[in-house]
């Protein structure tokens, strides 16, 4: 674990109670062997081949352009939206009903938690610090993926692209696409506001640079970035703008120990 010397001082965290937790989901809490949660219905028997084959090809080309270090960032901006409307659209197109999602879900090994994952939201949880997903990925499935590792705590809230269905066929989703580029610009409900609006410090967890847009450091007393090598992810560009780079060692008991340093239960 690499630990930028400017936050050291600031640890380990003493006061809960002015703390919340922002994190992305795909490959931040689930480990960079897991599929995605765009990619679950690909990866299941259940849905048309064709699907699979044109959801393939906006991945081939859509993901080197998300990825790239040199294309200019209002291009990917624009790019990935399209890319996200275009996956949405091929879901409707197929006509993909929500017992296919319902059935997908189930298929608990295409995800796996980060070790130790599950027992630091358990934390949260035991301590009543608000934990908040923002996320790109599809909604419905990280619901599912949460229920089903037995930790829908009353403190996490999940902002992600959440698929509607009007007579269980796909039809879109529920508000506007949430991207890899546009998270900084994600309304938090006005319940979710109301139970952070007197905590200043943050913790940020991510894999990508883009994901710590989701907080805005000017308006925080203090905020925490932690970082986790994905598949994808070059671990200078993570080193250089994240204060904490989890590598591929470290777990989230780690993270607990640092941050907390196992002060509290």
């Amino acid at each position: 674990m690499i630990i930028n010397s400017k936050v050291k001082d600031n640890l380990p965290i003493e006061n809960l109670n002015n703390l919340y937790v922002v994190a992305d989901f795909d490959w931040t809490l689930t480990d960079e062997r897991s599929k995605t949660s765009w990619s679950i219905l690909a990866n299941s028997d259940l849905v048309p081949k064709e699907y699979i084959i044109e959801r393939q090809n906006l991945y081939n080309y859509y993901r080197p352009i998300e990825i790239s270090e040199t294309i200019d960032y209002s291009y990917k901006y624009q790019m990935i939206e399209e890319w996200f409307k275009k996956h949405v659209e091929l879901i409707v197109k197929y006509k993909i009903c929500k017992q296919v999602f319902e059935e997908a879900a189930t298929n608990l090994k295409i995800m796996e938690f980060r070790p130790y994952a599950r027992e630091f939201i358990e934390f949260l949880h035991d301590n009543n610090v608000p934990f908040i997903i923002i996320s790109a990925g599809i909604g419905n499935f990280i619901e599912n993926f949460i229920e089903h590792n037995n930790c829908n705590f009353d403190n996490i809230y999940i902002c992600s692209n959440k698929i509607i269905f009007k007579d269980n066929i796909a039809v879109g989703i529920e508000g506007s696409i949430i991207h890899s580029y546009n998270k900084k610009e994600v309304s938090l409900p006005n319940d979710i506001l109301d139970k952070i609006k007197n905590r200043n410090n943050v913790i940020l967890l991510g894999d990508q640079v883009s994901d710590l847009n989701m907080v805005d450091r000017n308006n925080h007393k203090s905020v925490i970035t932690i970082g986790f090598l994905s598949p994808d992810s070059l671990k200078e560009t993570i080193a250089s703008n994240f204060d904490i780079v989890c590598e591929e060692t470290d777990n989230y008991k780690n993270i607990k120990k640092i941050l907390f340093n196992n002060n509290y239960k």
